[in-house]
């Protein structure tokens, strides 16, 4: 084991984050943390990091393991070149280079004894220089930057000049060429495109050491993840596999948590039931019974209802009327940047309903064509043209369309002047801005929040035709479950450019693959896509018939067996069920006689002390002795109904 967390607590002014957090990281385990934005997770990396103390609780890591951390913010600083900071961390490499060297040299001038011994010096560096892939650092190196998207040009750029995202990428690679026996990355995907993702998989994948990761990006949990954490309402749960094992488990607990609550609910009612229906019998022991059970159903500790799955936020997407069944039409499209050309002679069309999405590399255009649509941006030659009656709705990434001076009921009120205020709160709030949340400005807001407020414009736009510009960037992986099941009920038409392979995956009809300035059009979502990539491959080899798939020498197939002994299932569940049906008919009728006699008893009950009160009666010895001894039976047969009854009830 190399790290494990004991029962760690964290409150922020009183308010509980992390709550009894437990959980160990094996020796070469990838283990993936989840949860909603302000569920703890970096605040949990931090903890561990020594970072952030926590209220309650020990991190232990295992002696001499080394641990390195990629925070969201991390990034690189200074004057160097990106080769040259990547090269600080061969440093010790580098400083055994110079000692070889030095020795070299120095073997030129000494002999016999010194120089044997100088020999076996330099024979024990070179071993350890060996040891530490001396002979191959610079092919590593190389090989970190270019599966991070740099190309051989951008190793002389001074790291000054990069953007953030290409100095977060610089301290990945930094964290990747140390080999701490732990990585701890915090969302290392987001300024990746798609092919430095699919690097970093496979890295990752081979990587000779543990791995914790806290990312939004399902695809790649499901590419590396062995263990999933979810932290959720400040508690841990442990799930073995990948993303879509958790899922999948989470789904299983969420419906038994529910079960079990309306199971509950239902024993509560049942018992509260039989409780006055004992009382209602008015004898001595049916209270006594009736008030055992009050006192055992006092002691029961009632479960919570669980929460609703993604019940807080509502996104809808609708047209306000439809378009042509020609939507758009590009033809001949090119667009260059000074001396640098992203692409030229694009074509392509939108039908009606299709959902298209633009994937490919960083900076080879894909943003660009989508402002170009818009308007935003003039193209160097092509033309576009929008079918009849199309409405577009535009999804920024940067979230341009949004007025950074406004307040959030600025923003909507602004551009939906015909809405009132409980309509433009009512609109809020379904994108989780509540009471004073909606006087907030703007600038002020996190990424997360300006992207919900983006998905508020455009579920108002009532558009036909969407284009979004990396719409999941920000939003948690609740919030984009939300967007894919809204996008996937909408009938207009999608546009969009995205790296969520899982996104893609779950809303795309249709791909156009941006690479070597030129589109390329894949009629399916991204495993097709990477299946049609991957056709060269597996043509090579001999394609074999699916087992089963045929009779063969009059056997059965094991499609026919998975059918007879589906069928045979079938059957035996069948017989199960109307077994259970009549039993519960039976029981049913069994508790109604039961009731029926203890009423008729109970009536003859009072019938006798009547009649032992009547003044004919009273003074009739032999008549009384014979009516006592009936109630006295009727007494008996009552306690022993009142006993099947509460059995027959249960």
């Amino acid at each position: 084991m190399i790290l494990s967390v004991n029962n760690i607590e964290k409150s922020f002014h009183e308010v509980p984050i992390l709550k009894n957090i437990s959980f160990h990281i094996e020796d070469y385990e990838k283990a993936a943390i989840v949860g909603i934005n302000g569920a703890g997770k970096t605040t949990l990396l931090r903890i561990i990091m020594g970072e952030l103390s926590a209220d309650e609780g020990l991190v232990t890591i295992a002696k001499e393991k080394t641990v390195g951390y990629l925070s969201q913010q991390e990034a690189v600083s200074g004057e160097n070149t990106i080769y040259q900071e990547l090269l600080r961390v061969k440093q010790h490499i580098l400083d055994m280079e110079q000692q070889m060297h030095a020795m070299e040299l120095q073997m030129k001038a000494l002999s016999g004894e010194r120089l044997s011994e100088l020999m076996d010096s330099y024979a024990s560096l070179t071993h350890a220089y060996e040891a530490e892939n001396g002979y191959a650092y610079k092919s590593e190196l190389t090989g970190v930057l270019k599966g991070l998207g740099f190309s051989q040009e951008d190793f002389d750029k001074p790291v000054s000049s990069l953007s953030g995202g290409q100095k977060t990428r610089v301290a990945l690679g930094k964290l990747l060429l140390q080999k701490p026996n732990l990585i701890i990355l915090d969302e290392p995907t987001n300024h990746l495109d798609l092919a430095s993702i699919a690097w970093l998989e496979t890295y990752l994948l081979n990587y000779k050491g543990a791995v914790i990761v806290v990312s939004h990006d399902r695809y790649f949990l499901d590419r590396i993840a062995t263990k999933v954490i979810e932290l959720d309402n400040t508690r841990a749960t442990v799930f073995s596999g990948n993303y879509s094992a958790y899922a999948a488990g989470k789904e299983i607990l969420r419906t038994a948590a529910y079960n079990a609550y309306m199971k509950q609910q239902q024993e509560i009612k049942h018992q509260e039931a039989v409780i006055e229906k004992l009382k209602s019998f008015n004898r001595e022991k049916s209270i006594k019974r009736a008030e055992s059970r009050e006192k055992m159903l006092d002691k029961i500790e009632v479960l919570e209802k669980p929460a609703e799955v993604r019940a807080d936020m509502h996104l809808k997407l609708e047209p306000k009327f439809q378009s042509g069944n020609d939507v758009l039409q590009v033809e001949g499209l090119a667009k260059s940047f000074g001396p640098l050309s992203l692409f030229a002679d694009l074509s392509f069309e939108l039908k009606k309903g299709e959902h298209v999405a633009i994937i490919g590399d960083n900076g080879t255009g894909k943003t660009t064509i989508l402002k170009i649509i818009n308007e935003l941006l003039p193209p160097d030659s092509g033309t576009i043209r929008l079918g009849t009656n199309v409405a577009i709705g535009y999804y920024d990434q940067e979230h341009h369309v949004l007025h950074p001076e406004k307040t959030l009921f600025q923003e909507i009120s602004d551009d939906y002047p015909n809405l009132n205020n409980t309509e433009i709160r009512n609109t809020l709030a379904a994108f989780l801005f509540t009471g004073e949340d909606v006087f907030k400005v703007i600038k002020t807001l996190s990424g997360g929040e300006r992207g919900r407020l983006s998905l508020a414009k455009l579920m108002l736009s009532e558009a036909n035709f969407l284009i979004l510009d990396e719409p999941t960037n920000h939003l948690d992986i609740t919030s984009k479950e939300i967007l894919e099941d809204a996008l996937n009920a909408y009938t207009g038409t999608v546009l969009y450019v995205s790296h969520d392979r899982y996104f893609i995956n779950r809303t795309a009809h249709r791909i156009l693959d941006l690479n070597r300035k030129t589109l390329t059009n894949y009629l399916g979502n991204y495993d097709y896509y990477l299946e049609k990539k991957d056709e060269q491959l597996a043509k090579l080899n001999p394609v074999c018939d699916a087992p089963g798939s045929e009779h063969k020498n009059g056997e059965l197939t094991a499609a026919d067996v998975s059918l007879e002994t589906n069928a045979s299932a079938s059957k035996q569940d069948w017989k199960a069920m109307k077994e259970q049906q009549a039993a519960a008919r039976k029981r049913e009728n069994d508790l109604k006689k039961c009731e029926s006699e203890i009423e008729t008893l109970e009536t003859r009950s009072a019938e006798i002390e009547t009649l032992m009160a009547s003044p004919e009666i009273c003074t009739d010895v032999a008549k009384l002795q014979e009516l006592n001894k009936e109630k006295e039976e009727i007494d008996r047969k009552l306690s022993d109904l009142m006993e099947k009854w509460e059995l027959l009830s249960e």
